[in-house]
């Protein structure tokens, strides 16, 4: 059976178009029929050429002097005020603005200005439109609206910016049924649906194919998308099926994405093995390792005292090695109050946010709800948490297995049955090293112990056999003793040394992933890093160390070199004094990524033909990338 893919139908009729280059330093700008090469373009006499160049002087003597009208389309059914706004033009949109245009001036297609300042996501020109009157839910012809544009083109910061301060709908569905979300999870624009979905886009929404979002995002094979979309979701996601009868995972199948099958296959096993909570094995989960961990404590220790301390050796213990071998019984014991304290104490994690949808009003500005926090404003999406709808801290990170944000979140750790984090990792730290302490001294005792019976033979080998049969639970103790040694020594070691950088695991583990441990030339740098003695020292004092940033401070080669005294701001908008010594320089690194894009119009969605070619979204569209498509020319090539 095929699976489900939405065909581009070309028009019978060769449209002609404008030739562009997206986004960069040359701006798109209209043609007409048999003209040729962007030059002879540039140099068209006329409002449009003007607009799209942002030309003011041509615009001025073209309107003022000749008396052009900028209200009028051109020959293909553009306004000029569409240049200016899909150019980012603001000063020539003003001008024409002033000068009789309608901003909401319609093509062909019904698309307004608004929707072709969202195509390159200019935020400049879409404020100055929408001060001006512009609706921000106008629709064109196929039922989009300037959020659907926005997420068709992963046009995010133009996105938030039209929701949080114009109110746009970001979850209108178009004339087929399909929302903003749809379109990005089609496109595959992550960081889209991560907005959406902290905005509180609708996911089980199906449009007239029966398709929800994730539907389309296993169709195109992005597995990031279907990882965004999984994670935020529930069973019946997985489990939904289009009207063709066919789930996410067995379209992701027919279309021979056999990743983003299994990932979706794998990830409905978790949930149907009841990993979720709801199961057995969900509640099994939520307790862990550590009732385990905690009885094999409590049972070395029992032995140990019994069978060691207390067995029968034929001789009697110093004061000082009795001292010394009950020292390993309190260690173990303290280990476990701090076993304890790290498995029920609070790792740092941050509230929900839970929004009253039904007590919520809807004149109520949406800059009012959280949305105007400075992660946002500064484009930082990856920080969103589309589970708990919430901003995350930039050192915090979800954890799924407690379905909670955690601060500072190094790892989740099984054998305390808990995360561990800002508020927990002291206590963690701290049963390590009283538990390796406890080790080592319980396990010397108890060889010494055993080499001291004056009973047992001088060979080794027949020590060997004495011990093992008059002390087997000597023997097992050592044994299993020395076997956790191993393990917590090394995860001590590893403890140890990422506290005196001040750095967790997950940060080492995801180090070219988050982009604040990467400095200039994308190399590693971990800008917590205070050096040793102050990582340790806060750590220990505190509890947690603060997440306070090292300044990097850029000096001008005659300056001397000496103490600058500057402040580091922490993530509650405290301001601290730092001293910083040295010349340490830095730099930001910025790119502008263009996009250029195509015209064509999509009529239909055929659920019941397979098509390989790219969707086409707005009339200004989604761009189409087979050749053989009747576009010769096109608007915004893609």
């Amino acid at each position: 059976m095929a699976s489900s893919e939405i065909e581009v139908v070309d028009d019978t009729a060769t449209v002609s178009a404008a030739a562009a280059t997206g986004g960069g330093a040359e701006p798109a700008v209209p043609s007409g029929a048999g003209q040729e090469g962007e030059e002879e373009e540039a140099l068209k006499d006329d409002v449009y050429t003007g607009a799209a160049y942002g030309d003011l002087e041509k615009l001025h003597r073209l309107v003022e002097r000749e008396g052009r009208s900028v209200a009028e389309p051109d020959a293909l059914g553009y306004h000029a005020l569409q240049w200016a706004a899909l150019n980012n033009r603001v000063a020539a949109a003003q001008y024409i603005l002033e000068h009789g245009a309608d901003v909401n001036a319609i093509d062909h297609t019904g698309q307004t200005a608004l929707h072709w300042s969202a195509v390159r996501g200019h935020i400049q020109v879409a404020e100055l439109l929408l001060k001006e009157g512009a609706k921000v839910d106008a629709a064109d012809l196929y039922g989009y609206q300037t959020t659907h544009v926005a997420a068709q083109y992963g046009q995010t910061a133009f996105l938030y910016h039209i929701v949080a301060k114009w109110n746009a709908d970001h979850d209108v569905p178009d004339n087929d049924g399909r929302s903003p979300l749809h379109w990005a999870a089609y496109k595959g624009f992550a960081d889209t649906i991560r907005l959406l979905l902290f905005l509180g886009a609708y996911r089980a929404r199906q449009d007239k194919e029966g398709c929800t979002s994730l539907h389309w995002a296993a169709i195109r094979g992005n597995l990031e998308s279907c990882t965004v979309l999984v994670q935020a979701g529930k069973m019946e996601d997985l489990t939904v099926q289009d009207k063709t009868g066919l789930t996410p995972a067995q379209l992701a199948a027919d279309k021979n994405h056999q990743h983003i099958a299994f990932f979706l296959g794998n990830a409905r096993r978790v949930h149907e093995r009841g990993c979720g909570g709801n199961g057995y094995f969900g509640k099994l989960s939520k307790f862990g390792l550590a009732p385990l961990l905690w009885c094999i404590i409590i049972v070395l220790i029992f032995v140990y005292v019994h069978s060691i301390i207390l067995g029968d050796y034929n001789t009697n213990m110093t004061v000082p090695f009795g001292l010394f071998s009950w020292l390993g019984v309190f260690l173990a014991t303290a280990g476990l109050a701090m076993f304890y304290r790290c498995s029920r104490k609070d790792p740092g994690y941050i509230s929900k946010n839970i929004r009253d949808s039904q007590n919520q009003r809807d004149d109520e500005p949406l800059l009012k709800r959280g949305l105007d926090n400075p992660e946002l404003l500064d484009g930082n999406w990856s920080q969103l948490c589309i589970t708990c709808k919430i901003v995350r801290p930039v050192r915090s990170k979800h954890c799924s297995t407690c379905d909670r944000c955690v601060e500072q979140f190094d790892h989740h750790c099984p054998w305390v049955s808990n995360c561990i984090g800002k508020r927990n990792k002291w206590e963690f730290f701290m049963f390590l090293l009283l538990e390796v302490s406890a080790m080592i001294i319980t396990g010397v005792t108890a060889i010494i112990r055993s080499v001291q019976d004056p009973a047992s033979p001088a060979s080794f080998s027949g020590w060997l056999g004495y011990t093992a049969i008059n002390h087997s639970w000597v023997v097992s103790f050592v044994i299993m003793d020395f076997l956790l040694f191993f393990g917590v020594i090394t995860l001590t070691v590893i403890q140890a040394s990422q506290i005196s950088r001040n750095i967790t695991t997950n940060e080492m583990a995801n180090a070219m992933r988050y982009s604040y441990l990467r400095g200039p030339g994308g190399r590693f740098r971990n800008p917590y890093d205070h050096g040793v003695r102050k990582n340790c020292s806060d750590f220990f004092l505190k509890g947690y160390n603060e997440d306070i940033e090292r300044v990097v401070q850029t000096l001008q080669p005659d300056e001397e070199m000496g103490p600058i005294q500057t402040s580091a701001v922490l993530q509650n908008g405290e301001s601290v004094p730092l001293h910083v010594n040295g010349t340490d320089h830095s730099s930001t690194d910025s790119q502008v990524n263009s996009k250029s894009h195509s015209q064509s119009s999509a009529k239909c969605c055929s659920h019941n033909k397979k098509s390989e070619r790219t969707p086409l979204g707005l009339g200004l569209g989604l761009g189409c990338s087979n050749p053989s498509s009747r576009y010769v020319r096109s608007l915004l090539p893609l």
